[in-house]
Parts: C-alpha cells; structure tokens; sequence
C-alpha cells in the first residue's frame, strides 16, 4: 500500500542516492519511476549475471541495420513491438515515388542524422538533426530528404499528448511556442496517372490509388496538426542535491507509451551525491534508449546505437563508470549525453531482424 511513510531496515544511507559507500544502490520500484519504491542496498553489482532463455537485453548498433527504405520503394523496418505501440528505424536518402498514411496509430520521429523535409496535408516540415516530428494518425505524408537519413520511428496506438506540466507550469521543461508548424501548400501535380497512399496498418497490405496528387490542401485550421520540435529547446531540469528520475524529462505520452530526452545538463554538485542512474529493475516498464551522442564523464556515447532492457531485468551503468564519476567529482561540471528514452508498460517483443542482429560492443562505461 502506497504511504506517506519511508519503513527502513539495516544497513542504509542516510539520504536517498547519497553516500551509499561501497553499497549498491538498486531499485524496485512500480509505475516506472512515480509509485512505491524499495531501495536495496546491496554488496554486489546486481547486473553482473549470466541470462538463458526467452528474454534478454538488446544492444544494436542501428547503423548496421537495413531497412529496405534504403531504396525508394522501400520501407522502415520494424524492431520492437507490443500493442500499445512500435518501434521502427527508416534510413532512407531518396524521396519516396508513393505517399503514408498511418491508420493504426501517430507517429513520433526522431531525426538522429540527416536533413529533409515532409511533404503533408498541413504543408511542408523541414527536419533537421535533433528533430522531433509529430504525424497524426490518419495524415497523408511523404519525405523527401537532402540525404541519407537516419530516423527513429516510435508509433503509439493512442494519441501522443504533453504531459501535464503540474507545478512547473506550462512552458517548462516543453514551451510549445517554439514548435515549427508547416504552412498550408497545396502541391502540384507531377505528371503521374496515379498516386499511391499505401495505408500502414498492423496486418496486410493496402493502397490507395488517386489520379490526383492526394496532398491538395489549400488550407487548414485547428488543433490537430503535425509539427516539429528540436531538442535544443528543451529546457533540462536539474538538482544540485540528487539525481533525479528519469521521468523528470518526459516530453511525450501515450496510453503504456512514454518518450524521455536525456540532454546535456549540469552534474549534480553536493558532495556525497550520485551523478549517476542507480541500478534497477523497473517491475512495470520495458525501457528503450537510442544514443543521439554526447559523452558521459569523458566517455564519448556511441551514436545510432539502440539497447532494449526487459522490465524486471536488472540493468544499470556498471559499477566502474559509477568510480569514475566518484574520482572526477571535483573535474566534472556537466554530463554531455544526448539520449532519447522509451518506456513502454507492456513488455516489447523484438522483431527478427533485431534477434538476428549482431549485438554492438559496448563501452561499459555507457552501458544503461
């Protein structure tokens, strides 16, 4: 039962994720990071363990994948799913011969590399790298990027929505003045006999044919658009006292749907503090990360790499980064890492391509 009462027993530090010593610091907690919590402090690294069976983590470098939008006619590949959502990664560097249209769910996309634009009923959004870009379910849209982009695709089965700001207050840590909205572009017709929508549905194939360029809107009004939003005005919030949850930095929601942006920040500066996540299982939640770049205490973080923890599977930074950032704590002003997190209530299934992908070396020091 949830209380306002903290029980402790044994050997436990003072103040939560502070002078925790040679103890580890590991977490139970349910509702992700917002319910009843049980702080362990234990002897050894909970994450040093050996795994058989159906589940495991996922460490891929996204680079290595190939989408067959590698081509024209292709199309993102898909990498993690459940009901509430899916998880996809487009490279694409040509513009599409054919339009989207996705019935089942919105679209949130994050430009990881590359530059372009989406032509759409609502007119025309250019991306850039760090670019977030909304899609409403049922929009018909087509990109055409200036090159190779690498995107990463978080489809939700519900409407995303801005969580609710409570005391922080409506522009914090997302000011929605700062969205790029597209202006309403009627776009010509190119000569074609026909234009293709294909509709992206969960089973099957399907195409809409029109013998008319289907993005013909002459303008538009309303509170149901597409948009963009890059990372650089995200505003991050930090303590000087404790590291805070990872859900202090949700920018997007849906129904078992969760979208975090880990940006680069000031370090934590009390003594004593930990500058770095505690171990944890989280009970409720499968938890994605898609590294962006950046570094952590001097680590560089590897770019397009993308690792999936199961939920009540320990995982966490390992013990040796967490010495580091101990002994630098006097070098350290800031973390660097650029990360894009999502949490998903009901456990994620990997797709093939994901089980049959090598699994990416990874820097311990940035393990997650």
């Amino acid at each position: 039962m949830e209380s306002f009462v903290q029980l402790r027993s044994g050997k436990t530090p003072r103040q939560i994720h502070r002078d925790v010593g040679d103890l580890k610091d590991d977490e139970l907690g349910r509702s992700g990071f917002t319910g009843r919590a049980a702080h362990l402090y234990r002897r050894n690294d909970p994450t040093k363990f050996r795994m058989e069976g159906d589940l495991r983590g996922i460490d891929t470098q996204t680079l290595d994948l190939r989408p067959s939008d590698l081509e024209a006619d292709g199309e993102p590949l898909l990498m993690f799913h459940n009901d509430d959502c899916r998880i996809s990664l487009s490279r694409r560097g040509e513009a599409a011969p054919f339009y989207t249209r996705n019935i089942d769910g919105d679209e949130l996309i994050f430009v990881h590399a590359g530059t372009g634009h989406y032509e759409t009923e609502f007119g025309r959004l250019p991306y850039r790298p760090g670019d977030w870009i909304y899609i409403p379910k049922g929009t018909t849209h087509r990109q055409v990027p200036d090159d190779r982009s690498h995107l990463l695709i978080i489809e939700a089965t519900e409407e995303f929505r801005v969580p609710d700001a409570g005391a922080l207050g409506r522009f914090f840590p997302f000011d929605s003045s700062l969205i790029g909205i597209p202006d309403a572009e009627a776009f010509p017709d190119d000569e074609r006999e026909e234009y293709e929508v294909r509709l992206c549905h969960r089973d099957g194939r399907t195409s809409l044919f029109y013998p008319f360029n289907p993005l013909d809107v002459e303008g538009w009004k309303g509170d149901n658009f597409a948009f963009t939003f890059n990372i650089a005005d995200y505003d991050v919030l930090t303590s000087d006292d404790v590291h805070l949850p990872p859900t202090v930095h949700l920018f997007m929601q849906a129904t078992g749907v969760y979208v975090m942006n880990f940006l680069p920040r000031p370090v934590e500066g009390k003594p004593g503090v930990e500058r770095i996540p505690w171990y944890h299982r989280n009970a409720d939640f499968d938890e994605i990360a898609f590294y962006h770049g950046g570094s952590v205490f001097g680590v560089e973080m590897p770019p397009a790499l993308i690792s999936h923890a199961p939920q009540g599977v320990h995982h966490g930074i390992p013990e040796r980064a967490r010495e580091r950032a101990r002994r630098r704590f006097e070098v350290d002003e800031r973390v660097e890492w650029q990360v894009i997190a999502v949490d998903t209530r009901r456990r994620l299934t990997p797709t093939p391509a994901m089980l049959g992908a090598e699994t990416a070396e990874v820097a311990e020091e940035v393990q997650v």
